[in-house]
């Protein structure tokens, strides 16, 4: 069986880090399978969703890490296409990926203690964003 939600995200600026771990539990409930997958996918070229504790430190370390891998300090070709300034963003959300699937188990999501599904805003500005919950099983 297949049960698909769809939620929506606003977010603040680039880089923010956004906890959806409620709204996934919600949606794996609501689809009354007990064991199966759930796969989140976010809808945009410029966002990404990773599993991460969800810790300042450790949040901090993700942005520096994205920052110094792909900075946006540099001129890209997408950039001087399309006239505007966020090469950079769609760079890291293809590096990082805009879906993730989890497992289920008696309904309960597999993640560990500190695991948190988080959707990561890489564009330069506040965005609202569609999340594609599928939850797949029996």
């Amino acid at each position: 069986m297949i049960f698909n939600r769809n939620i929506e995200i606003h977010t603040k600026e680039e880089l923010d880090f956004v906890d959806m771990t409620s709204q996934i539990r919600t949606a794996v409930a609501d689809s009354e399978l007990k064991h199966g997958i759930v796969n989140v996918f976010a809808i945009g070229s410029t966002c990404a969703i990773i599993t991460i504790e969800n810790e300042e430190g450790l949040i901090d370390d993700f942005k520096e890490m994205l920052k110094n891998i792909i900075p946006n300090t540099i001129e890209y070709y997408h950039n001087k296409k399309w006239n505007d300034s966020n090469g950079h963003s769609h760079l890291r959300a293809s590096l990082v990926g805009q879906n993730i699937t989890i497992p289920f188990i008696d309904g309960e999501l597999l993640l560990g203690t500190w695991q948190q599904i988080i959707l990561i805003e890489l564009d330069i500005r506040p965005r609202q964003r569609i999340i594609s919950i599928m939850v797949m099983g029996d």
